[in-house]
């Protein structure tokens, strides 16, 4: 079975697809610095322990493991963060990126998946967004995703043997629905699992970021895509790849939203638990409505998602989260 390097693949999302290579029968390699990710988290494959700026221990591990393929998962995400801290963003995000693709070229390793995001449009012009839409980032994080998808372009430009597919993630949540691996980040930012964690008695109230947006309720409206749908999306990129499709950029999202006030609502019924929402000022840069067009990624991968049920999602989350603070 084909080999297959996966960085940040101890992280949340990373352990998910790592999870679902695994039981394809790929064999699997996993880079990661365990900055934000958990040993426990990876369920096949061995685990490096090492960063991405160590070139020569990236090296070593090609030579020894001979990849076909790396799928790319290593990258700080908060947006806040990144914005007090760009050149740690910039420097990780961007340039050991760069390393990472060097050392690709330096073994002729020419297939890679990469971990984009749907910040690379900022606020879009229209909703759903379109992969063509311009990439307009209005963070730091975002501006990250989209140097790598440049870099990434200018490579399969430049002629040389390497194809590559880009995955525009939107709202990323839930957790494996067979409930061993989920969501391990002590103080998260993304709403989903914010509310499950305040749910489960973590955190004292729920803080919602503007209640005046030009939405029928007046909380921002997201794309919700359960992971272990994106995980399956992952292996679809790279079996393409293997069958030797071109370069390509792809939305996974659901292609319709929900308010803020609509998730808690669900958090709220799925749980049980009726706890505390207080109202806050807007975030600066947070778009109205985010929402995926994902026709495309249907017709190139033939897609189909399992699990596009809000209440399904969240259930996965709650039942991970109750799990997860017995451990």
């Amino acid at each position: 079975m084909k080999k297959v390097l996966v960085t940040g693949g101890a992280g949340y999302i990373g352990s998910h697809v790592v999870k679902a290579l695994g039981e394809k029968g790929y064999e699997v390699l996993i880079y990661d610095n365990l900055s934000t990710g958990n040993e426990w988290a990876v369920l096949y494959g061995k685990l490096v322990k090492a960063d991405l700026a160590d070139k020569e221990t990236l090296r070593r591990v090609f030579e020894e493991f001979k990849p076909d393929a790396v799928m790319h998962f290593a990258a700080y995400i908060v947006v806040p963060e990144s914005v007090k801290e760009p050149l740690k963003y910039y420097r990780n995000n961007v340039v050991n990126t760069i390393n990472l693709l060097e050392v690709m070229q330096e073994f002729g390793v020419n297939k890679f998946v990469f971990s984009s995001s749907a910040a690379v449009y900022g606020i879009p012009e229209s909703i759903p967004v379109k992969e063509d839409a311009p990439l307009n980032p209005i963070n730091p994080y975002g501006e990250t995703k989209a140097t790598v998808e440049r870099i990434l372009r200018d490579l399969k430009n430049s002629g040389k043997d390497f194809n590559y597919v880009s995955l525009r993630y939107f709202n990323v949540a839930g957790a494996d629905p067979e409930g061993k691996i989920g969501f391990a980040y002590p103080n998260p930012t993304h709403l989903i699992i914010r509310a499950v964690k305040t749910a489960a008695g973590e955190f004292d109230r729920l803080e919602i970021y503007g209640t005046d947006y030009p939405t029928p309720d007046g909380t921002c409206i997201r794309d919700y895509i359960h992971v272990t749908d994106l995980a399956e999306a992952h292996i679809l990129a790279l079996e393409y790849l293997f069958s030797g499709g071109k370069s390509e950029v792809l939305n996974c999202g659901y292609g319709h939203g929900y308010s803020v006030l609509e998730v808690v609502n669900a958090v709220k019924k799925v749980t049980g638990v009726d706890f505390k929402v207080v109202e806050a000022p807007r975030r600066e840069g947070d778009p109205p409505a985010l929402v995926a067009d994902n026709k495309k990624i249907k017709r190139v991968l033939n897609w189909e998602p399992k699990y596009d049920d809000l209440e399904f999602i969240i259930k996965t989350a709650w039942e991970w989260e109750k799990k997860f603070k017995l451990k």
